[in-house]
């Protein structure tokens, strides 16, 4: 079990398969924020990939500052490490579980690019307030602008107008059939369809004849609700 930032910034697993670690890491994060849990403190020390595999298992850790927050409750205590701290938190307006949704944003843009999107050597307060950050053209004219557009989305100074975690999930970023792919074998090998939705499979299905792909047929579905009946 090694920590997401022991990958290192660029590297093969922070970088090239970055699209199924997000995912991953939002679906962990899904089940915090449905029972109303919020981290506080996301960063990639935090989270950690069991393995070096292509689409390794990841779990959420150092839960010391996690709340319990309702969706529309708020807290107003500092939390969180500086660096990936939401603006709300600097202002101490309350807060609630969109705060964890900003991190994710600091934490794929630190991890496709190898910095933060805020300078540590000037007053990173006033630039998180802000969202004054920028996309250099090294590294970033080599990512992807679904990429960029999914931070954007995250790096909201409103939290009404901040990406929640579903919202995030269904983000074409991460909508692409590999991954697609990947998420409904890992839902396969868990024996539970929890992550995808049934939904999209005729558009992947179209999409993989169009493209000449293989569509596999041993994917675990949805179980029919029809046929859930009980013994007499």
């Amino acid at each position: 079990m090694a920590p997401l930032a022991a990958a290192g910034p660029g590297s093969d697993v922070a970088r090239g398969n970055s699209v199924k670690t997000r995912a991953r890491i939002l679906v962990a994060l899904r089940h915090l924020h449905f029972k109303n849990i919020v981290h506080c403190d996301l960063k990639p020390e935090n989270v950690l990939l069991a393995s070096a595999e292509p689409f390794p298992q990841v779990k959420l850790c150092d839960f010391g500052f996690a709340r319990i927050i309702g969706e529309k409750s708020f807290r107003r205590s500092v939390v969180g490490t500086p660096a990936y701290l939401a603006p709300e938190v600097l202002r101490s307006k309350g807060y609630n579980r969109s705060l964890d949704m900003w991190s994710v944003g600091v934490i794929v843009y630190v991890s496709l690019s190898g910095t933060f999107p805020f300078n540590e050597d000037e007053d990173i307060n006033d630039q998180i307030q802000n969202a004054a950050f920028m996309y250099p053209p090294t590294p970033w004219k080599d990512i992807s602008a679904e990429a960029t557009d999914l931070i954007n989305n995250l790096l909201q100074v409103k939290m009404r107008k901040r990406y929640s975690v579903d919202k995030c999930l269904s983000h074409p970023w991460l909508q692409d059939y590999q991954t697609w792919l990947d998420l409904r074998e890992f839902e396969t090998r868990r024996g539970e369809r929890y992550i995808t939705h049934e939904s999209d499979d005729a558009r992947w299905e179209e999409y993989a004849d169009e493209h000449n792909l293989v569509y596999p047929q041993h994917f675990i579905m949805a179980p029919n609700l029809d046929d859930m009946e009980e013994d007499p």
